[in-house]
C-alpha cells in the first residue's frame, strides 16, 4: 500500500492531473462510448473518429493541465482579441454551410465561435482579477459590453447554441464576480420585456424550433418527429432499459441524430430510468467537484474561472437533457462526453484541463 501511494506521489507532478475529476471523466466517457457505439451502428466508422476525439481531448486536457493559470490570465485578453477578430472575418468571407456563416477555412473549416467558450470567461475572469473590490456599476457595464461583443457576432452567423453557451459562460463570471441581486432581477424583468424584439430578430427556423418545442404534436411527422420519437425512446427504456444495444428507436432509425444531439435518448432506452439517474448523479459529482476546485483557487481569477467551466458543464448537460426529454427548445447542444464530434470534446477537455492547473495552484 504505501509503495503504491509513493508511487503515486512520483507521478503526480507529471502526470498533474486532479485524481477524483479524472475518476468521474473516466466513467462518463465510457458511457459515452458504449452509447455511441450502439447508436452509430449504422454509421461505420463513427466510433472510431470518436475515439480519436477523446485521445485528442485527452492530450489537449493535460497540456492545459501543465500550464500555470497565472499564464493563462497573462494570455486572456490576447486569446479573447483574437477571437473577436476571427469572429469579424467569419462575418465578412466566413464559409456558408447549409444557410449559417460559422467557418473560417484556414487549411481546413474552422468554427472561431468555439474558442470564444473558453476566451470568454477568461477574459472576464481576467477583468474582474484586475478590477478586484471594485464593485461599481460602471464595472459591470464595461464587461457586459465585452461580452456582448462576441455573442452578437455569433449569433449573426446565426448559431444561437452556441451564442447562448457563450452568453452563459461570461454571464456565470460576472456573477460570480458579485452582480447584486437587485440587478440580477431588473436583468430578468428586462430579458422578459424584450422577448417579443428578440421573437422578431430570430430567423424562421429558430422560430420554428420555439413553436416545435411549445406544441411538438402540431407535425409529430415532420418539424415535432424528432422531439417526439426521442421521448418515445425515452419512456420504452422503463426502469432498466431494453439493454445494450438492444434499442429500437435508435437502431431503427425514428432518431436521426441519435448518435449526436440525442444520443441521451439511445441511453435512457437501453439503460433505463435506473442509468438515467446514474448518469444524472456523474454529472453532478463532475459539477460538485468543478465547484470544490473553484472554491479552493487562491487568486479571483482562478475562482471566477474554475466556476464558470464548472457551470457550462452544468449547462451543457442541462440544455441537452431538456431539450431530448420536451423541457427546453432544440438548440443544437451535445451532450458533455457523450455526443459524438471533436470540437466540443476538445472544448470541455480543455476546460476539464483548466480546472485541473486551478487545483495544482492550490496544491502548490
Amino acid at each position: 500500500m504505501n509503495g503504491t501511494y509513493s508511487l503515486w506521489r512520483r507521478l503526480r507532478p507529471v502526470l498533474a492531473v486532479d485524481a477524483p475529476l479524472a475518476a468521474i471523466l473516466s466513467l462518463l466517457l465510457a458511457a459515452g462510448l458504449a452509447t455511441l457505439f450502439s447508436a452509430s451502428a449504422d454509421f461505420p466508422g463513427r466510433f472510431e473518429l470518436q475515439l480519436r476525439n477523446v485521445l485528442m481531448a485527452l492530450v489537449l486536457m493535460w497540456t492545459v493541465a501543465n500550464i500555470p493559470p497565472p499564464l493563462l490570465m497573462r494570455h486572456a485578453v490576447t486569446l479573447y482579441s483574437l477571437g473577436v477578430a476571427l469572429l469579424v472575418a467569419v462575418f465578412l468571407f466566413g464559409v456558408t454551410k447549409k444557410g449559417s456563416t460559422r467557418w473560417l477555412h484556414l487549411g481546413h473549416d474552422f468554427q472561431p465561435s468555439e474558442m470564444m467558450k473558453i476566451a470568454m470567461p477568461m477574459m472576464l475572469a481576467w477583468y474582474f482579477h484586475r478590477f478586484d473590490g471594485a464593485k461599481g456599476w460602471q464595472v459591470f457595464v464595461a464587461a457586459a459590453v465585452l461580452l456582448a461583443i462576441p455573442v452578437g457576432l455569433i449569433a449573426k452567423q446565426p448559431d444561437f447554441g452556441t451564442a447562448m453557451l457563450v452568453l452563459a459562460a461570461g454571464f456565470y463570471v460576472i456573477v460570480l464576480a458579485g452582480l447584486s441581486w437587485k440587478a440580477l432581477a431588473a436583468l430578468a424583468v428586462g430579458g422578459l420585456a424584450a422577448v417579443p424584439v428578440v421573437w422578431q430578430l430570430l430567423h424562421d427556423f429558430q422560430r420554428q424550433r420555439v413553436l416545435t418545442f411549445l406544441n411538438p404534436d402540431a407535425d409529430p411527422a415532420g418539424k415535432g418527429f424528432q422531439i417526439t420519437q426521442a421521448k418515445i425512446a425515452i419512456g420504452s427504456g422503463g426502469m432498466a432499459g431494453r439493454g445494450w444495444m438492444d434499442g429500437t428507436q435508435g437502431h431503427l432509425g425514428f432518431i436521426p441524430e441519435r448518435s449526436t444531439d440525442f444520443i441521451f435518448s439511445v441511453f435512457a432506452e437501453e439503460f433505463g430510468l435506473f442509468g438515467g439517474i446514474a448518469l444524472l448523479l456523474m454529472y453532478t459529482l463532475l459539477i460538485w467537484r468543478g465547484l470544490q476546485i473553484s472554491a479552493a483557487a487562491v487568486t479571483p481569477f482562478s475562482r471566477l474561472l474554475g466556476g464558470a467551466i464548472t457551470m457550462i458543464l452544468f449547462t451543457y448537460a442541462f440544455i441537452n437533457i431538456g431539450m431530448v426529454s420536451g423541457v427546453v427548445p432544440v438548440v443544437g447542444v451535445p451532450l458533455p462526453f457523450f455526443s459524438y464530434g471533436g470540437t466540443a470534446l476538445v472544448t470541455l477537455g480543455i476546460g476539464c484541463g483548466i480546472l485541473m492547473a486551478i487545483r495544482r495552484q492550490s496544491q502548490a
